[in-house]
């Protein structure tokens, strides 16, 4: 304890200094403190050890401070791997099987362990198509106003199986889908109103039909909501 009674002299013999003191006892600012007496001269100085210290305990095998490479884990088992993708997929949103298989594939997964991973997130459920589908359908239809059609059509390019696909659809109840239509129609019923009839028909009918709502169904909404303004519409003018 009597060899830091005083601060070293940084001036004083620097090469022995350096050779005989591991550092000094108080804490530089690395460290979470300051030099005694708040100098931040004798700080900087043992900040410097310091650092000399750690970068040469990384390259020694006693270190209690291993380098980088050192701390570097094995790899994964390919089941884990797996199972903490779908995971990370799987937090704040649902997921298709098929989507879950595909983000596997890409990450180089085996299949055979994609499978037994997926399946057994299905056994538990966190994976569930037909759950995912029916939450799509009503999501959807009243968020995006889209029709059977437009929903099955997404549901499909998710991987959703044809069946589930049909299924999950055919609960939308026809008259909903009706009335979604013609709100969608007065929504943008005035933004047309300064066209001539037949544009307006056109226009308000194809934005039915990019929503998936069938061509009878579109024409029949459209000219509905065009005759309560007051317009003259004829049969024939979808067809010219």
């Amino acid at each position: 304890m009597a060899q830091w009674a005083r601060r070293p002299d940084a001036d004083e013999h620097p090469q022995e200094q350096g050779a005989s003191l591991p550092g000094p006892p108080w804490p530089g600012p690395d460290d979470g403190g300051a030099g005694p007496e708040g100098d931040p001269a004798g700080a900087g100085a043992g900040r410097r050890r310091g650092r000399g210290r750690r970068r040469d305990a990384g390259t020694t095998g006693g270190s209690p401070f291993p380098s980088r490479a050192g701390r570097e884990e094995p790899p994964q088992d390919p089941a884990e791997r797996a199972r903490a993708i779908c995971l990370r997929l799987l937090t704040g949103t649902a997921r298709t099987r098929s989507q879950l298989a595909e983000a596997l594939r890409k990450r180089e997964i085996p299949d055979e362990v994609a499978d037994e991973v997926l399946t057994r997130f299905e056994e538990v459920g966190l994976i569930d198509d037909e759950k995912f589908a029916d939450a799509w359908v009503e999501s959807r239809h009243h968020g995006r106003g889209l029709a059977r059609r437009a929903l099955a059509r997404e549901l499909r390019t998710k991987g959703v199986e044809a069946a589930v696909v049909d299924e999950a659809v055919s609960k939308l109840d026809p008259e909903q889908e009706e009335r979604t239509a013609r709100e969608l129609v007065d929504r943008k019923l005035r933004s047309t109103s300064g066209l001539d009839r037949d544009k307006r028909l056109r226009r308000l009918a194809g934005m039915l039909a990019r929503k998936g709502y069938g061509e009878g169904l579109a024409l029949r909404v459209v000219r509905q909501a065009l005759e309560e303004e007051g317009e003259d519409v004829e049969e024939h003018l979808w067809g010219e």
